[in-house]
């Protein structure tokens, strides 16, 4: 709860005014039902500006992690979006949906009936570590300029080139043997932390294929982002009596590596100038001052320190 409690001063009970308006980030516990997009035009109206967004787009059928950037912090969630996810998800195993989720139509029901739980655990091994994964079809990918899922819902059928992704965890917590219809299948919770670029719903596509059952996703949660997780997370109820907003620095330090400057190295950060002669630590660092204020995000090129992005 660090990140919340340090986010208490920032608490709004009504929507500021516009030049107001805190830089930072809102962790939404999105519900099922609610696009991305809605959510953002929500928190637009309770933080009383347009300038939000957010990392990473979550399904209308899936709960969880929504990160909302505000004002200046708007510009880090190309970065946030690149941290690593973790979900909870539940996998039907013995039935196949041409959306790889619940809310497409049946193409298969063969059946998950006998399945033996070594063959599940031989099958879900194979999908963890760094992987080749072809993303699911009603992905938001453009292929010739239009979505993926329009072309989908549409009618047409899609072929998308594999991706590289890492799938660090993907665990069976649980099982339960059900029937649906005159079909028995096998529904598997499931754990699974990724990186950026994977869709879990391509993993239960993937499984039921390697078993020879068909698959696909029935309930989608996620439980992180990077360093946000569901502890610091408010309801959209919750953020109508006031947001919880993350302030900018206390964004920075929880996920990214920081690093102190000099009054001389900071007078040419303000101005996004190169660093000569200046090794970071990560890839891509943030500089702050001695008195602990965030100035840029800089990466290294050679031996020098080049500006990604100057906040102040």
């Amino acid at each position: 709860m660090r990140l919340l409690r340090n986010a208490q001063s920032a608490m709004a009970t009504s929507p500021p005014d516009a030049n107001q308006t805190q830089s930072g980030v809102v962790v939404i516990d999105k519900p099922a039902g609610w696009t991305s997009h809605q959510v953002i035009a929500k928190i637009r109206r309770l933080a009383g500006t347009r300038k939000v967004g957010h990392a990473g787009t979550l399904d209308p059928m899936a709960t969880g992690v929504l990160i909302v950037g505000i004002e200046k912090a708007t510009r880090l969630l190309g970065y946030l979006a690149l941290s690593e996810k973790a979900y909870e998800a539940t996998i039907r195993l013995g039935i196949a949906t041409i959306t790889d989720d619940a809310e497409g139509e049946i193409t298969a029901g063969i059946g998950a009936a006998g399945l033996d739980e070594q063959d599940i655990e031989r099958a879900m091994a194979a999908l963890r570590g760094e992987i080749l994964q072809i993303p699911s079809a009603v992905s938001a990918i453009k292929i010739n300029g239009v979505r993926s899922y329009k072309r989908v819902r549409g009618g047409e059928v899609v072929n998308l080139t594999p991706r590289p992704v890492r799938v660090s965890r993907f665990a069976a917590v649980a099982r339960r043997a059900a029937e649906v219809g005159a079909v028995q299948v096998l529904d598997l919770d499931v754990q699974v932390d990724c990186s950026t670029g994977t869709y879990v719903r391509a993993l239960a596509r993937d499984l039921g294929a390697a078993l020879g059952v068909g698959g696909h996703l029935t309930r989608l949660r996620r439980t992180r982002v990077g360093a946000f997780d569901l502890d610091e997370a408010q309801t959209l109820e919750e953020a109508e009596k006031g947001l919880h907003i993350v302030p900018l620095t206390g964004v920075i330090r929880e996920n990214f590596t920081t690093l102190v400057v000099t009054d001389a190295e900071a007078s040419h950060i303000r101005n996004g100038r190169r660093l000569t002669d200046l090794l970071l630590p990560n890839s891509t660092t943030a500089l702050v001052t001695q008195a602990g204020d965030f100035l840029a995000l800089y990466r290294q090129e050679g031996r020098d320190a080049v500006a990604e992005a100057v906040f102040v």
